[in-house]
């Protein structure tokens, strides 16, 4: 998960309301770390944590629950949370968002681990979808390629960092600057 993006979420949401009507919004899962069942380095997890309070110092207001580290036996591995995502987008688009937004709450606010299949599972069964279906493609191959496929679709866009905006007309792609505190800022290189 991005801890940037968590923090860019009340702004992003901001600007998500202001948008034109004709204005579409497509999510691109750029994946960040890999399966893996090792746990966490001592140094990443300082990395980490250290990010946190450097978003809180940038972004006010932008909430952490640092039991996380304590209560959870983490792992570097978001390509659980990436695929949870897309599981619940092939069966709902509109509920994409509401599926991020609930993995991050999970993750900073609960101090849940969003790389456990049980706790996206859990997630899953408040947005009233398949929950069974669900469990099933979180780890189907089919999944993953659609992961892989986004992820090679960002870099191709050259989105390299998260969270990334890019607006496209027409075949072309123009990046949109963030503001993590500014929505007008960026509405303005969106809609002018």
């Amino acid at each position: 998960m991005c801890s940037w993006c968590w923090g860019f979420d009340k702004t992003w949401s901001k600007v998500k309301k202001s948008l034109p009507n004709h204005i579409s919004i497509q999510y691109i899962l750029g994946g960040l770390a890999s399966d893996s069942n090792d746990p966490m380095p001592d140094e990443m997890r300082q990395y980490i944590k250290s990010n946190w309070e450097k978003i809180q110092q940038k972004i006010p207001g932008t909430e952490f629950n640092y039991d996380f580290w304590d209560k959870c036996n983490p792992r570097r591995s978001t390509y659980p949370a990436c695929r949870a995502v897309i599981a619940v987008k092939n069966q709902n688009l509109e509920l994409e968002p509401q599926m991020i937004r609930l993995i991050q709450q999970a993750y900073y606010l609960d101090a849940q681990n969003p790389s456990e299949d049980s706790t996206l599972i859990s997630l899953a069964k408040k947005l009233n979808l398949d929950v069974k279906l669900f469990t099933q493609d979180l780890n189907k191959k089919q999944t993953q390629h659609q992961l892989l496929d986004d992820i090679t679709l960002a870099k191709k866009i050259r989105i390299n960092s998260f969270p990334s905006l890019a607006l496209k007309t027409q075949n072309k792609i123009k990046p949109i600057a963030i503001d993590y505190n500014n929505a007008e800022f960026i509405l303005k290189q969106i809609i002018t």
